[in-house]
């Protein structure tokens, strides 16, 4: 039986991977996958499993942004202690900081609020359909073919950083998604689609860190060793399938748009809806 779960955690760590990072929203896919294959384990070691598998994401981007995130190197002759500190990358983390602020300072008073009234089905699949309408807009107006402004990660300045940090506020609401809400944002202030998806995807290390972080405090961290090896299990695919999806994406946007994505939030929002409907008719 344990094996069973143990499967059931690595196709829910496969999914994570996946809609954590394209913007269509993991949320909507996990209520879906919830209804399809149910982990065998306590409410709210659930409630818990399904943010703090996010960690294995992290690790991924972590991975394979390492040399763009990693604050420190080997200093040259004279330079002294502060040769130890790559100063461009200290001026992006700065920037990362400023950029979270505003969801941190919203989204930890408002965390248990937002979990007991708009984590349902109907707002879930609202979001879905609203930010698919609003994706395909996007990409038909001037703004997907205007020149970008920033176009490397060293331009991203306090103003810009900020904006981005407001329209990561949004992501709040479940259904909207994290990654769409601020690589379209950071479109919108002028950044290049692959710079806004470098930064959204770096801002994800702190947020989605903290966000786990508040999940197994919630949770306590006393784990029986099943639930410890259903959460690893998850963790690592997790993992493993940001690595592709990350760079798969990273690909297809320097060539394409996110219209695709937003009939796909449409499809997925009606979809949730009908089976919504359809549950407790």
């Amino acid at each position: 039986m344990q094996i069973v779960e143990i499967l059931k955690a690595i196709l829910f760590g496969v999914v994570e991977g996946i809609t954590e990072w394209l913007p269509i929203s993991s949320t909507g896919h996990m209520i879906l996958l919830n209804e399809l294959v149910k982990l065998n384990m306590s409410a709210s070691f659930l409630k818990m499993f399904e943010v703090v598998i996010q960690l294995g994401a992290i690790v991924a981007v972590v991975l394979l942004f390492f040399k763009e995130i990693w604050p420190f190197h080997r200093p040259g002759k004279g330079e002294g202690p502060l040769g130890l500190f790559n100063l461009k990358v200290i001026r992006l983390w700065i920037m990362v900081v400023i950029a979270i602020l505003p969801s941190a300072i919203i989204g930890l008073p408002l965390d248990d609020w937002i979990d007991e009234h708009l984590h349902t089905n109907i707002v879930i699949a609202c979001m879905l359909i609203l930010y698919g309408v609003y994706f395909i807009v996007l990409e038909r107006s001037r703004i997907a073919t205007r020149k970008p402004r920033v176009i490397s990660l060293e331009k991203i300045d306090v103003k810009t950083a900020l904006l981005i940090g407001l329209f990561q506020v949004l992501a709040l609401i479940p259904g909207t998604s994290r990654s769409g809400a601020t690589i379209l944002g950071g479109m919108i202030v002028g950044c290049s689609r692959a710079i806004a998806a470098e930064f959204s995807f770096i801002m994800a290390i702190p947020t989605m860190a903290g966000a786990s972080l508040i999940k197994l405090i919630k949770f306590g961290f006393s784990f029986t060793g099943t639930e410890l090896v259903i959460l690893a299990a998850g963790c690592l695919s997790a993992m493993i399938v940001s690595m592709i999806a990350i760079r798969k994406l990273i690909a297809y946007i320097k060539s394409h748009s996110f219209e695709p994505f937003g009939y796909y939030r449409i499809i997925l929002g009606l979809i949730v809806a009908i089976f919504t409907v359809l549950k407790h008719a």
